[in-house]
């Protein structure tokens, strides 16, 4: 079947992608809206958490998996697809898939805990490792991996698919703990795809470059909805296929060492997470932030949420022109 976005150039295909997509899951997410709501498929909120977010609560949820229809509508009847692409688009709906599992399991089974925690790692693992060897030697990317600015080369040779095991778990996971206030995590995000829309564009990837675009418009319109007060939250269906996007763009543009400074937020918050937990453990209970993530720590200090994700984004923008910059080398 003919992609008909490939033949309209650049300079028309590559907005035309933002905007169909962003455009496609403002409408997805305004019809899904009231069926979620019929549903009764509904946020529920820890007790433990800041009091503020209480009223939160019967918010509709799973609304990320609008992003992924989205996109993968336009993956087969919009865009050019090659290997990459499709590596890319199967790694990220399995990621949503069992997004997807964990949400139903929470929400409409009413099991609060949803997956078990090794149960997600050991499905993550596995799609990472398998996504891994398929670009590695299916895709021809190769088995390289190289820092910024050409600091150092090396070849992980059959080492790589485990590589991609770890890139796609602490990606999925370190989106997932960011997505707690409303916008976030998509905006977030949306701040990092464009690294990897211009390290494909660099690399004479327009295919992939094209499909960064759709997530880049899919992750702005779901915005439209989840920007404070949020109508409805990404849930893990959201968290865990964008995070696996992400993942996979870096790995098939070889720009994974990258991704750690394009997704400096996500790399933040998931060291508060740690931080936390190391230190409650040696000092016998006390706690180093008020509440982790850090997102958590600095509502509970008095912040309003908006001026939070404000302010955190303006972190994650710092880092992401940062990324930009470290690939001056790919002829940027």
């Amino acid at each position: 079947m003919p992609a008909p976005l490939a033949h309209w150039g650049s300079n028309t295909a590559f907005p035309a992608t933002f905007a169909i997509a962003g455009l496609a899951t403002v409408a997805l997410l305004g019809i899904l809206l009231p069926v979620l709501r019929r549903l009764q498929v509904g946020q529920r909120v820890r007790d433990d958490g800041p009091e503020r977010h209480l009223s939160k609560g019967g918010t509709p949820t799973m609304g990320g998996a609008a992003m992924v229809v989205v996109v993968v509508a336009m993956v087969l009847f919009l865009l050019p697809r090659d290997p990459a692409v499709i590596a890319v688009t199967v790694g990220t709906v399995l990621a949503g898939a069992l997004g997807f599992a964990d949400d139903y399991l929470k929400v409409a089974l009413n099991r609060p805990l949803g997956l078990k925690g090794r149960t997600k790692i050991s499905a993550q693992v596995v799609l990472g490792a398998a996504l891994g060897a398929f670009v590695a030697y299916g895709v021809g990317r190769g088995t390289i991996i190289a820092a910024p600015g050409g600091l150092f080369y090396w070849d992980l040779g059959p080492a790589y698919p485990v590589f991609g095991a770890l890139v796609m778990a602490g990606t999925t996971n370190a989106v997932n703990l960011t997505d707690g206030l409303d916008g976030l995590a998509a905006g977030s995000v949306a701040l990092a795809m464009p690294v990897f829309v211009l390290a494909a564009m660099a690399a004479g990837q327009t295919p992939v470059a094209l499909l960064g675009l759709a997530f880049l418009g899919a992750t702005v319109g779901f915005l439209w909805h989840n920007f404070h007060p949020a109508r409805v939250f990404m849930g893990d269906t959201g968290s865990l296929a964008l995070g696996a996007a992400l993942a996979s763009m870096a790995m098939v543009t070889g720009t994974e060492i990258v991704l750690i400074l394009a997704g400096g937020l996500f790399v933040l918050e998931t060291l508060s997470v740690v931080i936390q937990v190391v230190y409650f453990r040696r000092t016998g209970g006390r706690r180093l932030l008020k509440m982790a993530p850090l997102h958590h720590h600095l509502e509970l200090s008095g912040l309003p949420e908006v001026w939070v994700v404000l302010s955190l984004w303006g972190v994650q923008a710092f880092c992401v022109l940062v990324a930009i910059w470290t690939l001056r080398g790919m002829g940027l």
